[in-house]
């Protein structure tokens, strides 16, 4: 049986699913913070070791079926190739470490802001590893951010490490992956193979502890516990599939759904504290992003803008 031809790519039908992948995976990235919270009795270190093992599996599944495994291996026979594969890959523990951590012990709110900071500090990794240059509205932005952090670090009494951890190893994570020569897919599946031996230590581990995962989890937990896997690979596939259709420049200012969504989640549903001085320092993140937001869109050729219009 012949398989249906897909839309081509760049015309109003494919950019169209695009966009509802992209905005569906968002909106899975965005409301994760409630699958984690639902877990929030148990260690965040032994929970990422649940989630690699799982998402590995599904991963490596996903790769061999798309016929994904052979190129893969292919790719990772470059010495270059390993190096940066593994940097990504501590970087991605961290950041998913902290979230998790974040989620359950109660900062959403540092979460929503360590995502809002993340598209600053990959101007600012832009700048300083790449060698790019700097607009007058993109130096305003980066001013914006630097005094917001100083008055969320008043605010809270401390530096707002979480968010700073997320943006940071992001960013990073980003520019990582612009030297690994795979697709998502390739990228994320060795990423996770990587840790796939240490994830089902730390799972066999738990077995062995007296407040260990096996011990404390009963009924749904179980079955949270083994979904893991699942949401963490869906959204990428999703994501993967809408890069390929949508242009940059409108999956980028999308990306905010996630922040946004995690900071009224902590602020509204969760119930955080967000003092004066704390929505201040908010204030001032999102009059960077807009300041980013409106220079992108200047600077945009007709050709561009044309592309991103979908009827």
């Amino acid at each position: 049986m012949s398989a249906t031809p897909s839309p081509t790519p760049g015309s109003d039908r494919s950019v169209a699913r695009g966009l509802q992948a992209a905005v569906s995976a968002y909106l899975l990235w965005g409301f994760l913070t409630f699958y984690w919270k639902q877990l929030q009795g148990f260690a965040a270190v032994e929970l990422i070791g649940w989630r690699v093992a799982t998402a590995a599996l599904i991963m490596v599944a996903v790769s061999i079926v798309t016929g994904r495994w052979d190129r893969m291996r292919s790719g990772l026979r470059r010495r270059a190739t390993r190096r940066a594969v593994l940097v990504a890959t501590l970087l991605l523990t961290v950041n998913w470490t902290t979230y998790v951590w974040a989620v359950t012990n109660d900062r959403v709110l540092e979460t929503a802001l360590g995502y809002f900071l993340a598209p600053l500090a990959t101007m600012a990794l832009g700048v300083f590893a790449l060698g790019e240059r700097l607009t007058p509205l993109k130096r305003a932005s980066i001013a914006f951010a630097a005094l917001a952090v100083v008055v969320l670090t008043v605010s809270y009494g401390r530096m707002p490490w979480v968010a700073l951890i997320l943006a940071t190893t992001w960013s990073w994570y980003g520019l990582t992956k612009r030297r690994v020569p795979l697709d998502p897919i390739e990228s994320l599946t060795s990423e996770l193979l990587v840790l796939f031996v240490p994830a089902v230590a730390l799972v066999g581990l738990g077995w062995l502890r007296a407040d260990g995962i096996p011990t404390e989890a009963a009924g749904v937990d179980w079955l949270l516990l083994v979904g893991t896997g699942a949401i963490t690979a869906l959204p990428l596939l999703l994501f993967a599939y809408a890069a390929q259709r949508v242009p940059f420049t409108v999956l980028g200012p999308a990306n905010y759904l996630v922040p946004i969504i995690n900071f009224l989640l902590g602020w509204l549903v969760f119930g955080e504290p967000l003092p004066p001085s704390r929505v201040v320092g908010f204030g001032l993140v999102w009059i960077a992003l807009a300041l980013v937001t409106i220079d992108t869109v200047r600077r945009r050729t007709p050709a561009e803008r044309s592309a991103t219009t979908v009827r």
